[in-house]
């Protein structure tokens, strides 16, 4: 409880530092409060608390709140530069923060309730946060496709949510979970809970549910792109997963079906339609949907235990996602916000630093060995395979060598000639980031089973 509590506090204290002119050192006591958030989810590890019968605060919570924090803390140094650009930079900070406070909710619920609010708290500053940039037509426009599909995700969730209150007499995940292993599932609860699988496949943009996504992620502010396809992916995973690993496991005949073409459809269409951009930053938007495909056989796999595998992906892929698009705004701002692949040629003459960490993070994202995304991949496969979908495992093998082409188009054109001879000059900020994003990964890569245990 006390996680939230902290989360919130500091929501409701940027709104005050607007208000008393309070901004220079307000970055520094955000990160504070993310690093105590931090703190208090290792003391309070195993002690599966349990407030008010709305959200249960077991290692799974535990963890994922731990995960964000550090990628969110990532993010605040690494977007300083967007916030010190801002006027009402009290603003952003908020929605931010409460933001993650959605996502705090979304990783503990144990009521249906809370997983709507959750949703809700996530999603509605994040509306506002893509259609900042008011000087942008391309900033409203993602911002209106966003609230509209958004606001449609949510019809579907509440109205599957109504259903299985209507079929089980309950909103507790316990409760339903046991009503539906009990006997005969309803009509009434199957559809239900597609409902609510169409809802939570739209918020990780899986397909056929992620046309929405290349627009908003190409339309909003580079950072706010950082910030969905980071934090906000990963809480939605780790939700997608809470609500089926407990309330519809008993259904697993029912939806794995649905599951498998999902994700074999996800990493297809996305990895295809990447290979064609010319435009670094949609191509960095079809790359965060194929991933979703490959996140999403850890759903298939629950028996297995795969809540360490999902942990340990989404960890990998949004560090290295923080550095490609922390590193992908540096290079716009300094190529006549430029964001084709032309923008990046000569890169490792005009910044090396830049140049090496992000070939480190595309390699990963591609699955090269021995970095951490190849074990990430491994894993899921593996998993797979012991499960029975060797096919799927084949898809997700073919998906991953069509990423390796896309990946290594960018990478060759970094380390290729360029006519733009300017050096780039990379702030401390972004420096200590991308340092810290590449010590991540290689960290993640000599000890996947030290966080892949966190959950086992």
């Amino acid at each position: 409880m006390k996680e939230l509590l902290l989360i919130s506090g500091l929501g409701v204290l940027s709104l005050l530092s607007g208000i008393i002119n309070f901004r220079k050192g307000f970055l520094f006591l955000v990160i504070i409060g993310l690093l105590a958030n931090i703190g208090f989810s290792i003391m309070d590890w195993n002690s599966n608390e349990n407030v008010y019968d709305m959200m249960l605060m077991d290692n799974f919570a535990l963890a994922f709140n731990a995960s964000f924090s550090v990628i969110a803390i990532l993010w605040f140094i690494s977007a300083n530069s967007y916030f010190d650009n801002e006027n009402n930079f009290s603003d952003h900070f908020a929605m931010v923060l409460f933001s993650l406070c959605g996502g705090l909710v979304l990783v503990s619920f144990s009521n249906m309730t809370m997983l709507f609010l959750g949703i809700e708290i996530l999603s509605i500053p994040l509306f506002v946060l893509v259609g900042s940039d008011k000087t942008k037509l391309s900033s409203n426009e993602a911002a209106f496709k966003y609230f509209l599909l958004g606001a449609f995700a949510s019809a579907f969730l509440l109205f599957g949510i109504a259903l299985i209150y209507g079929s089980t007499g309950s909103f507790k995940n316990e409760t339903i979970a046991t009503v539906l292993s009990s006997g005969d599932i309803s009509p009434m609860a199957l559809i239900g809970m597609l409902f609510m699988m169409v809802a939570m496949s739209f918020k990780v943009s899986a397909a056929p549910f992620h046309f929405w996504a290349p627009d908003v992620y190409q339309g909003a502010p580079s950072y706010i792109t950082a910030l969905m396809a980071t934090v906000v992916k990963t809480v939605a995973f780790a939700a997608f997963y809470r609500l089926f690993s407990t309330t519809f496991m008993s259904m697993q005949f029912e939806y794995k079906i649905l599951f498998s073409i999902a994700a074999a459809l996800t990493m297809l269409i996305s990895n295809i339609t990447a290979a064609v951009q010319s435009n670094v930053k949609r191509m960095l938007a079809y790359s965060s949907i194929s991933h979703a495909g490959f996140m999403m056989i850890t759903l298939l796999c629950m028996s297995s235990g795969t809540s360490g595998i999902l942990y340990f992906y989404t960890l990998v892929y949004s560090i290295s996602s923080i550095a490609a698009f922390t590193i992908f705004e540096i290079v716009r701002t300094n190529s006549n916000e430029s964001e084709e692949f032309d923008a990046f040629k000569g890169l490792s003459q005009r910044s090396p630093l830049l140049a090496i960490v992000a070939s480190f993070a595309l390699l990963s994202m591609s699955g090269i060995p021995p970095l951490s995304g190849f074990f990430a991949k491994y894993l899921v496969f593996t998993a797979a395979v012991e499960n029975g979908y060797l096919w799927l495992a084949v898809v997700g093998i073919i998906a991953s060598l069509i990423a390796v082409y896309y990946y290594f188009k960018l990478i060759t054109a970094m380390f290729g000639q360029s006519s733009d001879g300017n050096k780039i000059e990379v702030h401390v900020a972004h420096k200590f980031v991308l340092i810290i994003c590449a010590l991540a990964l290689i960290f993640l890569s000599l000890f996947p089973n030290l966080i892949i245990g966190v959950l086992s």
